[in-house]
């Protein structure tokens, strides 16, 4: 109970307030697109350049750790798509679409308030590790598949390019790019630019959190209950199962086996709507998962919580 009072329930209060701010009118809906164009193109970008830049990329990428998640997120990947074909009928292309909300969890803007919550702003090295390959990793796993189903099945020549524009076009990745260019080339940046960007960091989680409520404000949980219940499953329940899986396996650290269970167990982030929207496929599903499925994340982080050592 006292994880609840002390860890979960202050950052989900935030994105609470959000959420009333826009449902009762106190904040409006261009304002939140506005907060959140901030948040997504240039405070985040700032908070992965600079925790990547300082980075010690020796420790914290650690391949086992990596494995253990990308291995839960790709199972709830598979198991959506496949669950979305065969147990729920939906055409492929919205299969893919469907499966990317088993695939993404919210790494970023609930997975390191929380983790900093629970462990401590030391504990984030690793969020930081998994955060760094997220974006490339799930944009890159998701817009393949998707390519690959809309053109029937074969690849095309144009594939390779599609992948890469979407990719290469997202701020996020291109934030954590320039800190691994500054990391890997051991240029020091000036004392100035370095104030300026704890500033600009220091906005970017109460921000994101605040937006976030606005923006589950503006869905509607509506149709599709069952199929949605399903990703809840995957997305709370099969991910940070499979990851604390291997990580017994691989017999990680406690603060490797944190990290990346915790951050397995976050709801999927607002990063499957956009996906959905990219490609008109399976919307009203992908909207109704991140409301539902973050509602029930308040529980369900709770337990994990307690069963982490």
């Amino acid at each position: 109970m006292q994880a609840l009072l002390d860890v979960i329930l202050p950052v989900f209060m935030i994105i609470g307030f959000g959420y009333v701010a826009v449902w009762r009118g106190w904040f409006s809906q261009s304002g939140v697109e506005g907060l959140m164009t901030f948040v997504q193109s240039f405070a985040v970008p700032c908070l992965l350049f600079v925790a990547i830049s300082r980075l010690d990329l020796g420790q914290y990428f650690e391949w086992r750790m990596l494995v253990s998640f990308y291995a839960g997120a790709l199972a709830g990947f598979v198991l959506g798509m496949l669950g979305g074909r065969f147990l729920f009928g939906r055409p492929w292309e919205d299969c893919v679409a469907i499966g990317f909300c088993g695939l993404f969890s919210n790494s970023l803007l609930l997975g390191l308030p929380l983790t900093e919550r629970a462990y401590g702003p030391d504990a984030l090295e690793a969020n930081y590790a998994i955060i760094a390959l997220h974006s490339p990793i799930c944009y890159g796993v998701g817009i393949t598949a998707m390519e690959i189903v809309r053109a029937k099945g074969q690849a095309g020549s144009g594939l390779v390019m599609r992948v890469l524009k979407a990719m290469f076009s997202n701020t996020l990745i291109l934030g954590i790019l320039l800190g691994f260019a500054v990391n890997l080339s051991g240029l020091p940046l000036p004392g100035t630019v370095n104030d300026a960007l704890d500033l600009l960091v220091r906005a970017a989680l109460p921000a994101a959190l605040f937006g976030v409520g606005g923006v589950l404000a503006s869905y509607r949980p509506e149709g599709d209950l069952r199929l949605v219940l399903y990703l809840c499953l995957i997305s709370l329940v099969v991910h940070p199962l499979v990851t604390r899986g291997l990580g017994l396996a691989f017999d990680l650290s406690v603060d490797a086996t944190r990290s990346a269970v915790l951050t397995a167990a976050m709801a999927p982030g607002i990063n499957v709507y956009i996906f959905a929207s990219m490609y008109g496929r399976a919307m009203r599903v992908a909207a109704t998962t991140v409301l539902m499925a973050t509602a029930l994340s308040v529980l369900t982080v709770w337990v994990w919580l307690g069963l982490l050592p």
